[in-house]
């Protein structure tokens, strides 16, 4: 297990639910926590409701209230990404953020937090032998709307050890 709690954004949860490799959450983290700005941004926004409630029934995803932290506030994020910096602030020796979006992981980067993006979640699936390879579940995350470019696309596979 990579770590015993991860605390999710709207984009990585919405991109594993639709390329159907959600179930690699829970075997990758013992919990994961989904701030309420999260869990509404993805149910005003976007067709993965159903999965989401079903997946809030399960043991490895707990929706969680989350006070705004001031540090993370003044980068002025949206919703989901200040409530899951701000609790991962609140906790960063134990908490990983599972976020995608550029300018909150800058704001993780200066305040110190654990980030990983939905690419890097996939790389390491494959190295806790989750996944034989990264390749096709990369590939299938960019057709269903995860931007990579082509430099960091390669520094994926490389990462991988898949060039």
């Amino acid at each position: 297990m990579v770590n015993d709690v991860a605390i999710i954004n709207a984009s990585p949860f919405i991109l594993l639910s639709k390329s159907g490799s959600i179930d690699l959450l829970p075997r990758l983290f013992k919990t994961v926590l989904m701030p309420k700005a999260v869990f509404a941004e993805i149910i005003i926004g976007h067709d993965a409701v159903s999965e989401l409630v079903e997946h809030v029934s399960r043991s490895w995803l707990d929706v969680i209230d989350v006070p705004t932290h001031t540090d993370v506030s003044v980068w002025n994020l949206g919703d989901g990404e200040t409530e899951v910096l701000s609790h991962a602030f609140s906790e960063k020796l134990h908490y990983l953020a599972l976020i995608d979006d550029r300018m909150a992981r800058k704001c993780a980067e200066s305040l110190g937090l654990r980030t990983m993006g939905t690419a890097g979640l996939i790389v390491s699936a494959k190295r806790n032998g989750l996944l034989p390879t990264v390749r096709p579940t990369i590939e299938n995350l960019i057709e269903k709307g995860l931007y990579l470019s082509e430099e960091l696309i390669r520094s994926i596979y490389v990462e991988a050890e898949e060039v």
